[in-house]
């Protein structure tokens, strides 16, 4: 199981995947499945029926968890990063 270091509010940068380069703030930290959910990243829909509640339904829009070990802090990014030029 990867390290947590992480803890909610955290901003992080997602380094591998389809949000590479991204960043975002924890919104949620699952350290027994060694999930998090970043604010804004991952974005996944889903289909609501209708119901008392929603008597519209449709379609739902919400972050889906990516792996702890596919994020990094932004201040430690930033730093690895300072020194590299493309």
């Amino acid at each position: 199981m990867a390290k947590a270091n992480f803890k909610k509010g955290d901003m992080v940068v997602v380094i591998t995947g389809d949000d590479k380069g991204k960043s975002g703030k924890l919104l949620k930290v699952d350290r027994k499945k060694g999930r998090v959910i970043v604010e804004g990243l991952k974005i996944q829909k889903k289909t609501v029926r209708r119901s008392q509640a929603k008597p519209q339904g449709g379609i739902e829009e919400k972050e889906g968890p990516i792996h702890i070990s596919n994020v990094m802090s932004e201040e430690r990014y930033r730093a690895k990063r300072s020194g590299k030029q493309k």
